[in-house]
């Protein structure tokens, strides 16, 4: 029915993913931040996105949960979409989104278990979104600082006044990083 809570935690979730893909795709990241411009590297970018706007509606109870629910179906379609996109069949769609969604959730863990630690969370990328490459640790340094900043920017919006910005489908994730 027009105006329940399930259409509008829709709509908020189907908003904060387009906010988190437009993020994602920032040019900063592949270029001064040298995140590798390929499926991988624009995975991981989304999964981090992601992974802000989760930790941010996490406080938010009962309507975060639904809200985040319904984003990890948002997202989980996109990745169903964009293998289309690349010819994969109904043959291959299960195993590669099971593969998608181990990488998905295992990444969440990482950055959750990373905290805001900035040194542990510079490892925690380079591992995830910088594949190991040791020579893109000041990069990853600069993405862990703007991960750390965006998680405090969005603290606010998941309880007490700002709860209806991130809830309504308005993410925040404070300034683009910078080298």
């Amino acid at each position: 029915m027009f105006g329940s809570r399930g259409n509008q935690a829709a709509d908020a979730a189907a908003s904060l993913y387009a906010a988190l893909v437009g993020q994602a795709r920032a040019p900063v990241f592949y270029g001064p931040l040298r995140v590798p411009d390929s499926i991988d590297g624009r995975f991981d970018l989304l999964v981090l996105h992601a992974y802000l706007v989760l930790a941010a509606l996490n406080p938010a109870g009962k309507p975060g949960k639904e809200v985040g629910t319904k984003l990890v179906n948002t997202i989980f379609a996109g990745f169903e979409d964009a293998l289309r996109d690349l010819g994969v069949g109904d043959m291959g769609m299960s195993r590669r989104i099971r593969a998608m969604a181990d990488a998905f959730y295992g990444r969440l863990a990482a950055y959750e278990e990373s905290g805001a630690d900035i040194p542990t969370l510079t490892t925690t990328l380079v591992r995830n979104l910088y594949r190991g490459d040791e020579t893109c640790r000041a990069e990853a340094g600069a993405v862990a600082a703007y991960v750390v900043a965006s998680r405090e920017a969005s603290r606010d919006l998941a309880s007490g006044p700002g709860a209806s910005t991130l809830l309504s489908g308005r993410a925040v994730f404070g300034p683009l990083p910078q080298l």
